[in-house]
């Protein structure tokens, strides 16, 4: 079969490989959709960035798998031959505290803790090995790639939307208009949110939000967007905002932006942030959240809700490739100016 490695060197590399065989517990999932995530780009695709267990180990790229399962090794409890699944990307060591709370992304076993498409063979090829315990079934009325944006972007916003416990009550800032933005926007809408205001550097994507009616109010980001977001909130701001760019104006603006007694979430990964924590922080009373990625329950539940609620994250994508034009799907990702990018088979 076929895969796609990442040098990190901004380029892309397609290797034969084996298929893999099922162990115990574990399933053969073929391919069907594969999506980019941020982070493949920003710690993987320009540069290596990790260490140690949280490092590239060159291994078949893709964190954002959802395919058929083909083979059932010895062992399997619930899968059956023919059952469509979401990969939940983190394989764990099943046994410590976070992995019995299904938060396998936060296993606290350096040894059995792997991400596929990071320290295990990922999605993007023909076929992936998973284990049994890290597959979720996707509902039959949800496409593939709607299955495979939620293995992590989806899944990531979802969590910490509920946790900031988002409703018909707020209105939401998202700063990061991006895939994992989009998301945002959308769910918060679908969690009743009846104003969402977005901010971005880009003014692709704030017109791609704008289209699919996910926000009500795209502001340019820069020295004018807090002006902005308190013009249109009567001066006091949001009751709740996310920072989903991961960029330290972005975030400020996600605090500042916040109204007193308000809730505010970073899940944009990299980069750091400075401000007046008594200011802007403390006095306002506002609680942070710090969320990454999300349980498999949550994605599970997600799944659930999408389905219920007839809501495709698909509507996101603005960019399909087939395997064999990875390259251009992560130059295009790389980019910055597009929704989602995905990689189908």
């Amino acid at each position: 079969m076929t895969g796609v490695i990442l040098p990190g060197n901004s380029t892309v590399e397609l290797r034969e490989f084996p298929v893999p065989v099922p162990g115990h517990g574990q399933v053969l999932v073929q391919m069907k959709a594969s999506s980019i995530c941020g982070s493949d780009i920003r710690a993987i695709y320009r540069a290596h960035l990790g260490q140690g267990p949280e490092g590239y180990q060159g291994v078949i790229a893709g964190h954002e798998p959802c395919g058929v399962v083909t083979q059932l090794g010895p062992g399997c409890k619930r899968l059956r031959l023919g059952d469509r699944v979401v990969v939940y990307h983190i394989s764990g060591c099943g046994v410590c505290d976070e992995c019995r709370r299904g938060y396998m992304i936060s296993c606290r076993s350096a040894e059995h803790r792997a991400a596929y498409g990071w320290q295990r063979d990922g999605g993007h090829a023909e076929y992936l090995l998973a284990e049994e315990n890290t597959c979720v079934l996707l509902p039959d009325n949800l496409s593939f790639v709607d299955g495979a944006l939620v293995a992590c972007g989806f899944g990531t916003v979802y969590e910490a939307l509920t946790r900031m416990q988002v409703s018909g009550r707020d209105r939401l800032l998202v700063t990061g208009l991006g895939p994992v933005g989009l998301a945002a926007a959308m769910l918060g809408r679908a969690l009743g949110v009846p104003e969402v205001i977005g901010t971005d550097v880009s003014d692709a994507r704030m017109r791609l939000a704008t289209e699919l009616g996910l926000v009500d109010y795209a502001i340019p980001a820069g020295q004018e967007a807090l002006g902005r977001v308190l013009d249109l909130t009567g001066g006091i701001g949001c009751e709740v905002s996310i920072d989903c760019s991961g960029s330290p104006e972005g975030r400020l603006l996600a605090i500042q932006a916040t109204r007193d007694w308000g809730r505010c979430a970073f899940v944009g990964e990299g980069g750091t942030v400075s401000f007046e924590v008594s200011k802007y922080l403390i006095h306002k009373q506002i609680t942070l959240y710090g969320s990454w990625v999300t349980s498999l329950q949550h994605m599970e539940e997600l799944l659930e809700r999408l389905s219920r609620w007839g809501l495709h994250p698909e509507r996101t994508v603005t960019h399909r490739f087939t395997l064999w034009d990875a390259a251009e799907a992560y130059r295009v990702a790389d980019e910055g100016q597009s929704g989602k990018v995905c990689i189908v088979f």
